[in-house]
């Protein structure tokens, strides 16, 4: 093996190995605001506090059952219309210091520091937090792919802009972000509530370089299912591993036999949503643009 690469396997492993001791020397962190409602809905339909019933459990998540501007969708090419005035997304992203929290229904990784912003219409959004669901929550043509991760941004009038990327489990390729992330994942596995530090995170890892993305007005996904939310789904999948997939499943699902947040393992993802005549719009560059 040459020299250099040896040195740099070792250098990962000794991170790898650092992790690992930091999670078994630092006591949990409940995570306050983000996690007050865990045990209050699950993702188990048919269960009492399950999807289908998430607008009757308190009067402030009424928007769950009797909003028309609800999230998830399917993109289904039948409602989509092209729109190349929407533009390439204008955002700017840098590394910041970040924590992961097991929030009982996903894992959230929380910026710290200032990660960029996302501007839009001349608003900017600022880079708040980053989680996943599996499967994916919107689907297109029908489709549902293995994974979806969403960037949730806030502008300072409290207005919430989130990208949406879909993954695919594809032959032996990893995502990036989450190879960087396995063993703090596995440090706050079935814990709900602990929160780590975790170091930098550049969130361009996570984002790609793709131009072509569906944009509509929605709303959260997960109670109070607030509306008013723009939503950005990126159109290329990427891919995610097998491995990968599961160690997120398997990070909020409690084998116990504590009651279930999540559904059959580990799946966190709201049923499809009523389109209801929203607009749905593509951004797809012209064929003669040097950035296509």
């Amino acid at each position: 093996m040459h020299p250099a690469r040896h040195h740099l396997r070792l250098a990962v492993a000794a991170l790898l190995a650092g992790a690992l001791l930091l999670c078994a020397a630092v006591p949990a962190a409940r995570a306050q605001e983000e996690t007050e409602h865990e045990e209050e809905f699950s993702y188990v339909v048919g269960d009492e506090n399950g999807p289908e019933h998430w607008g009757e459990i308190k009067k402030e998540w009424a928007a769950c059952g009797a909003g028309r501007m609800q999230s998830p969708i399917d993109l289904s090419h039948e409602h989509v219309s092209l729109s190349r005035s929407l533009g390439y997304l204008d955002h700017s992203y840098r590394s910041a210091q970040a924590s992961i929290v097991n929030r009982g229904h996903d894992i959230m990784v929380r910026f710290d520091g200032d990660a960029g912003s996302l501007v839009m219409n001349g608003t900017a959004y600022q880079l708040t937090q980053l989680h996943w669901h599996s499967p994916a929550e919107h689907t297109v043509d029908g489709r549902r792919y293995d994974l979806e991760l969403h960037l949730v941004h806030e502008s300072a009038e409290k207005k919430i802009a989130v990208i949406a990327i879909l993954y695919e489990i594809g032959g032996g390729g990893h995502d990036a972000l989450l190879h960087q992330l396995e063993p703090f994942i596995r440090c706050v596995a079935n814990q709900r509530g602990r929160e780590e530090r975790v170091g930098l995170v550049n969130p361009m890892t996570a984002r790609g370089r793709a131009s072509v993305y569906y944009r509509y007005m929605g709303s959260l996904t997960t109670p109070p299912c607030t509306e008013g939310v723009t939503w950005t789904i990126i159109k290329r999948v990427r891919t995610v591993s097998k491995y990968q997939l599961q160690l997120l499943r398997d990070a909020v699902h409690d084998v116990s036999g504590a009651k279930l947040l999540t559904g059959n393992n580990g799946m966190n993802a709201r049923p499809l949503q009523e389109l209801n005549n929203r607009d749905v719009s593509v951004f797809r560059p012209s064929p003669h643009d040097k950035h296509y």
